[in-house]
């Protein structure tokens, strides 16, 4: 059964006109502090006036500094008589449960990523046996999922793509939408678990416990060098971490979904019987129809 991100939550964010719907909220690591606070709440508040956030109890809205934001329950409250404040509906997209398939576009992506990163960027973890061509706990991440291809064209994102190897190649394999991880980080990371926002100095914040202490890292340099066309695209990073806030911090957050799929399992049944069922099937799909396809 799918689990609420909600359960484990020490931020909890409210307009005080009504106490008893609450507008999301946050599982506070330390590399938040109250100006990337704000800047995420940008992302999925939404109101028709300027508001201030207040954290209960206390009468001074919190400011944009590097100060630490502390755990507790947030009015956020609009600074003109009449305000109305909201949420999106704006929600993150889902994304498929397959992460085995593979084809030679997908082969050629792992392999340039591995050649770029040679670690897990995340954890800093080198791998010691790659001079072996030995990768065993190593995976080649996309940034924006295989399985939603056709939004990767509607967001114009093939513009940013620098070395794709021909006119039809849209470049979502391109290992600039890419980074080397650790098994198990790889999991986090498509699950929204954490996210890297480049316009924090690459800083990673994880959103739910922190089982591999990455939270307050940064994204390691070997995968960012602006003299390298292989870099990975700042963009992509950005709409990560965009997807990782909407995940973790609107509403009751989306919905943890189950990964481990033994072999003789149904994994059709579980996608059906939870929530999002036909954005999940189409993203299933989707995955494996474009991992069938090939290029030259």
């Amino acid at each position: 059964m799918p689990t609420s991100r909600s359960l484990i939550r020490n931020v909890h964010l409210y307009d005080p006109s009504r106490p008893n719907e609450p507008l999301g909220g946050l599982y506070l690591n330390p590399s938040v502090t109250r100006k990337k606070f704000l800047r995420m709440l940008e992302i999925f508040i939404r109101a028709n006036s300027p508001y201030s956030v207040l954290l209960r109890g206390t009468e001074v809205p919190l400011t944009p500094t590097d100060d630490p934001l502390q755990p507790g329950h947030y009015d956020i409250v609009c600074d003109v008589a009449g305000g109305m404040i909201t949420v999106t509906d704006e929600q993150c997209i889902a994304r498929a449960l397959s992460r085995s398939v593979s084809t030679r576009r997908n082969r050629k992506f792992r392999e340039q990523v591995r050649n770029r990163d040679g670690k897990c960027v995340i954890t800093g973890l080198p791998n010691p046996v790659a001079f072996i061509n030995d990768w065993t706990s190593f995976e080649a991440a996309h940034i924006f999922p295989l399985s939603h291809e056709e939004l990767f064209r509607s967001l114009n994102y093939p513009q940013f793509i620098t070395n794709r190897s021909g006119e039809t190649d849209i470049g979502i394999n391109s290992c600039q939408n890419g980074l080397l991880m650790q098994s198990t980080i790889h999991q986090q990371f498509d699950t929204f678990k954490f996210g890297i926002d480049p316009d924090d100095n690459y800083t990673i914040t994880c959103f739910s416990i922190d089982l591999y202490r990455v939270d307050g890292r940064t994204l390691d340099p070997v995968c960012r060098d602006a003299t390298d066309e292989r870099a990975v695209v700042d963009e992509f990073l950005r709409w990560h971490f965009r997807q990782a806030v909407l995940a973790n911090m609107k509403g009751e957050g989306e919905s943890v979904f189950e990964f481990d799929f033994p072999d003789g399992s149904d994994m059709v049944a579980e996608i059906l019987s939870g929530p999002r069922a036909g954005e999940r099937m189409e993203a299933e799909l989707s995955l494996r129809l474009n991992s069938e396809s090939s290029i030259p």
